[in-house]
C-alpha cells in the first residue's frame, strides 16, 4: 500500500465521523481523463477532505515553504503534493500541473489561493483558468460547506463538469475562465447550504 492510499484511509477514519462528512455529486466525477477539481477554501483541512472524498487520487499544489519543513519534505511528494511559489507566476508549478492533467491525472486547486477568513467565497486567481484553458481536462467544481465543527455536518459537493469546449475555442482570458469556474462553485454553495 502506498502512502497516499494509507493517508486517505486514515484521514477518512478520523474526519468522516468527527465532521459527519456528507458527499454529494460523486457521480459527477469523471472515471477517466484528466480532471481539474476547483474548490472553495475555508480551512487547512480542505486538501485532505477533498482528497478523501474524490474517487480518484488527487495531486495538490502546496506552498513551497511546506517542502522545507523537515518532516513534511519527505511526506508531501509521497501524498501527491507538489510545490508552488505563492504570490508570483511559478512556471515550474504550472508546467507540473499541466503535465499531470495531460497524463490524465486529477489535480486539485483552490482558485482563491488562500483560505477565506470569513467563509465567504473570494475572488479566484487566474491560475485555475490557465489550467482549464490550456488542458483538455474535465473541470469539476467543488464546494466545501462547513463549518469544521465537531459533529456538525460538513458537505463536500461535486458539481457536473463545466463545459469548457466553447470557452477554449473562443479565446477567453484566464481571468474570464476563472470567473466561470468561481460562478459554478458559488452556485453549488447556494444550492446546498
Amino acid at each position: 500500500m502506498n502512502l497516499y492510499a494509507f493517508g486517505k484511509g486514515l484521514v477518512k477514519i478520523l474526519l468522516t465521523p468527527l465532521y459527519r462528512v456528507e458527499i454529494i455529486g460523486r457521480e459527477n466525477f469523471p472515471e477517466d481523463g484528466g480532471v481539474l477539481i476547483c474548490s472553495n477554501h475555508i480551512d487547512n483541512l480542505d486538501p485532505p477532505v477533498v482528497g478523501m472524498t474524490a474517487p480518484r487520487p488527487v495531486h495538490f499544489m502546496a506552498k513551497e515553504e511546506l517542502f522545507n519543513a523537515p518532516l513534511l519534505k519527505s511526506i508531501l511528494p509521497n501524498v501527491n503534493a507538489f510545490p508552488v511559489k505563492r504570490g508570483m507566476s511559478d512556471r515550474e508549478a504550472l508546467r507540473k500541473g499541466l503535465s499531470l492533467l495531460k497524463e490524465e491525472k486529477v489535480v486539485g486547486l483552490f482558485p482563491e489561493g488562500t483560505r477565506s477568513k470569513t467563509g465567504e467565497l473570494g475572488k479566484g486567481l487566474a491560475g485555475a483558468g490557465f489550467f482549464a484553458l490550456r488542458s483538455k481536462a474535465h473541470i469539476v467544481p467543488c464546494a466545501i460547506i462547513g463549518p469544521y465543527k465537531p459533529f456538525k455536518k460538513l458537505r463536500v459537493v461535486y458539481g457536473e463538469p463545466i463545459d469548457f469546449i466553447s470557452l477554449r475555442e473562443s479565446r477567453v482570458s484566464a481571468d474570464e475562465a476563472t470567473e466561470v469556474i468561481m460562478e459554478s462553485i458559488k452556485q453549488l454553495i447556494s444550492q446546498h447550504k
